[in-house]
Order: C-alpha cells, then sequence, then structure tokens
C-alpha cells in the first residue's frame, strides 16, 4: 500500500503531462483541428464584443493555452523530484486552470464536445486531466499550503500565519 501512494501521484502526473504533450503539436504548428476549435471560440467571444479575445495574437489563443499547458507538464514532471515536489503541486494547479477552462467552452459554448468529429476524444482527454490535476491538488494540498503560507509571509509580512521574531531586550545603559 505505501508503494501504491508513493508512485501514484507520480503515474498521475505522468498522464496528465503525456495529454499535455501530445497537444502540443496541434497547438503550436497549426493544425487545422486547432484552428477550428479557436476560430469558433473567437467567433462565440465576438457575438458579445469580446473578438480577438481567442484569435492567435488574443488573450486566449492556442499559443497562450500551449505555453500554459507545457509549463504545466514540465512542473508536474519535475515535481517527480522528491526535492521539487512543490512544482507538481503548482503544476497540478495550472493543469486544473486551464482544464477546467476547457471544459467549461465545450459544454457551454458553440465549440461543443465534438467539434472536430473525433468522437469527443478531445472533451475525454480535457476531463481525463482535470480529474488528474484534482487528485493531485488532494494529494499534494500540504505542499500548495506551504506554497501559500510562503506567498502571504512574502507579500503582507506581519500577517496571521507567519512568525516574526521577537526583539530581544536592551541592557540599559544607565
Amino acid at each position: 500500500m505505501d508503494k501504491i501512494k508513493t508512485w501514484s501521484p507520480h503515474v498521475i502526473a505522468v498522464i496528465a503531462s503525456l495529454v499535455f504533450l501530445d497537444s502540443l503539436r496541434f497547438k503550436f504548428t497549426n493544425a487545422p483541428e486547432t484552428i477550428e476549435i479557436f476560430t469558433r471560440l473567437d467567433n462565440w467571444a465576438a457575438s458579445f464584443g469580446a473578438g480577438g479575445l481567442f484569435a492567435q495574437t488574443g488573450l486566449f489563443s492556442q499559443y497562450v493555452i500551449g505555453t500554459a499547458e507545457l509549463f504545466a507538464a514540465a512542473l508536474l514532471l519535475l515535481g517527480i523530484h522528491p526535492a521539487l515536489r512543490r512544482l507538481q503541486a503548482l503544476g497540478a494547479v495550472i493543469a486544473f486552470a486551464v482544464m477546467s477552462g476547457a471544459v467549461n467552452f465545450h459544454l457551454w459554448t458553440p465549440l461543443g464536445i465534438d467539434p472536430n468529429n473525433d468522437g469527443g476524444g478531445l472533451f475525454f482527454m480535457a476531463c481525463v486531466v482535470l480529474a488528474t490535476s484534482i487528485v493531485l491538488i488532494l494529494i499534494r494540498r500540504k505542499e500548495l499550503a506551504a506554497i501559500g503560507r510562503g506567498l502571504v509571509a512574502t507579500f503582507l509580512p506581519g500577517r496571521a500565519g507567519t512568525r516574526q521574531p521577537h526583539p530581544t531586550p536592551r541592557a540599559s545603559h544607565a
């Protein structure tokens, strides 16, 4: 049982990373499937005045999303090393952010579950990565809490949860 607890987060991280890394060949090469998806999303966004949001130079272009996926995959894989375990937790959070967006865009926009007539394979893989990221976030919650405490200590010194050194009393020279 201990081996399962030790290795399962790494297996999960590798699965999510492989899905991300496989999708990069479509996003970074302007594959027709990717162009179709991001064009549909951009047309949808344009219908309420946010045209260009998903265009090739948009805030959520295929290159921006692909870069986030590459970064998440790298962090997930680097986090396999014990000294870099917190990176796996951070990669899981990035994967969750990207895939929660992907799943929601498939469900609630004209994109649909099967935009490329692949039987819903793309949507299914997004769901797999979303699920694996949630599991990794739960497994690595202590590492995420440590990251959070470090951020609070860095950006909000003196806040609850951080320890400030006590001033040492000075000797009187009277």
